[in-house]
């Protein structure tokens, strides 16, 4: 499948809850397929549906850029450590400018594979990282929900100076 158009922010689909999976058969496979082709394309190392205009609950991620990208359906967080930690988050979605987001440090996660069959797994510090910031995607909430007003205000001031056009 070939790579698809990034939805670029401030698109209202970037605050939309994306709809959970219920079939599991070749439509979830080429979407899955349109998410990885569209992350390796723009080098991410997280992408959801919703990126590319498919208000689906389909993650594609890989924990470091030379890590092959896996498929998590119906992602959710099971449990957070009350431990944190800060990383630089983005979004391909907003190109451009970046900010320090605190999470929690561990998180366990439960999911769906391609076929349907459940699974669970733990990640810690940036990998956590990384598949909060997807999973807040598909419940609708940008990135930049999680600054404060201030911060936020100054971040879409460095936006708009460094957009695409």
């Amino acid at each position: 499948m070939p790579a698809r158009p990034l939805v670029l922010f401030p698109d209202p689909r970037l605050s939309a809850r994306a709809a959970p999976e219920e079939a599991f058969g070749p439509d979830l496979r080429a979407v899955a397929d349109d998410v990885r082709e569209t992350l390796l394309a723009v080098s991410a190392l997280g992408l959801t549906a919703p990126h590319i205009g498919i208000l689906r609950r389909v993650v594609v991620a890989r924990m470091a850029p030379e890590d092959a990208p896996r498929v998590y359906v119906n992602p959710v967080v099971l449990w957070a450590s009350p431990e944190t930690a800060t990383h630089d988050e983005g979004s391909v979605s907003m190109p451009g400018v970046r900010e320090r987001i605190t999470r929690p440090a561990r998180i366990r996660l439960g999911y769906r594979d391609l076929a349907g069959d459940a699974h669970e797994e733990e990640a810690a510090d940036f990998s956590a990282a990384i598949l909060q910031h997807e999973i807040d995607q598909l419940d609708g909430l940008f990135w930049i929900d999680r600054l404060s007003r201030l911060k936020r205000d100054r971040l879409l001031k460095r936006f708009a100076k460094v957009k695409p056009v």
